[in-house]
C-alpha cells in the first residue's frame, strides 16, 4: 500500500487533471489550469474605464447661442419670483441643483432650461429633494445637462434616437402637481412637438402664473 502511495504521490498536477479529465470524456487541452494569458491586465481594464468615461466627454457642451432660457423662479413672501441663471447651468446638473438651493424661496425653486428650442428641463429643488424632468430621453445622446440627468435617475436602457418615433419624457412628471400641473399634462407638454420648448416653458410658466416675472427675464438676458 505505501509504495502505491508513493507512486500517486509522484505524480506532478497536471497529470492528475489529464488522469481525471481523461476519465470524464475530456482532454488536457480542454482543462483550464489557471493560465491568465487571456484575463485582461490591469491596464487594459483601466483602459475599458477610459473609453467608458471617454463616452461621456464625447458630448459637446451647449453655447451660450443654444440656450434658449436658463431661469429660477420661487416665491418669496408669497410673491412669485423670476431670476436669470448662469449658462453653466445649461451644462452641468450638479450647478443647477447648486444654484437653485441658493435661492431664498418659500419652498424651494424651480429651474427652467431650454436648449435650441428642442429640448428642455425642469428641476425642482426643496431642501434635500430633488426632482427632475427632461422632456425629451434621446437628447441624453446630445447634450451633457441631459445626461447628466439619466445619470441621476440611474437610467441606462435610453430609447434609440432613430428608431423612436414619439418624444419619450424622462424623470418625475408630478414636480409640479402642486401647481396644477398633472402628470399627464407635463406629458403632453413634453410630447408638443409642434411648439418650441422655450414656448412650452413659457406656457408653463403662465400656468402657474409666473409668466411675466419669466418672460420679463427671458428678455433682458436671453434675447
Amino acid at each position: 500500500m505505501s509504495d502505491q502511495a508513493d507512486d500517486i504521490d509522484s505524480l506532478d498536477l497536471s497529470e492528475r487533471f489529464r488522469a481525471s479529465g481523461e476519465a470524464r470524456g475530456l482532454v488536457a487541452d480542454d482543462i483550464d489550469f489557471g493560465d491568465d494569458e487571456d484575463e485582461p491586465e490591469g491596464d487594459d481594464l483601466d483602459e475599458e474605464d477610459d473609453d467608458y468615461d471617454d463616452e461621456d466627454d464625447d458630448l459637446e457642451d451647449a453655447s451660450e447661442d443654444d440656450v434658449d432660457l436658463a431661469v429660477a423662479i420661487y416665491r418669496e413672501d408669497g410673491a412669485p419670483v423670476a431670476q436669470a441663471l448662469t449658462y453653466e447651468v445649461a451644462n452641468d446638473l450638479d450647478e443647477l441643483i447648486a444654484q437653485l438651493r441658493r435661492m431664498p424661496g418659500d419652498s424651494g425653486a424651480i429651474g427652467l432650461v431650454s436648449l435650441v428650442e428642442e429640448i428642455f428641463v425642469i428641476v425642482r429643488v426643496r431642501g434635500a429633494t430633488v426632482q427632475v424632468l427632461l422632456s425629451d430621453a434621446t437628447a441624453a445622446y446630445d447634450w451633457p445637462i441631459a445626461r447628466d440627468i439619466a445619470d441621476f435617475l440611474g437610467e441606462e436602457d435610453l430609447p434609440d434616437p432613430d428608431e423612436e418615433d414619439e418624444t419619450v419624457p424622462l424623470g418625475d412628471l408630478d414636480l409640479l402637481a402642486d401647481q396644477g400641473i398633472t402628470s399627464f399634462e407635463m406629458t403632453r407638454i413634453c410630447e408638443d412637438v409642434e411648439e418650441s420648448s422655450d414656448q412650452l416653458l413659457l406656457q408653463l410658466a403662465d400656468q402657474i402664473r409666473f409668466g411675466p416675472q419669466v418672460r420679463k427675464v427671458v428678455e433682458a438676458s436671453f434675447s
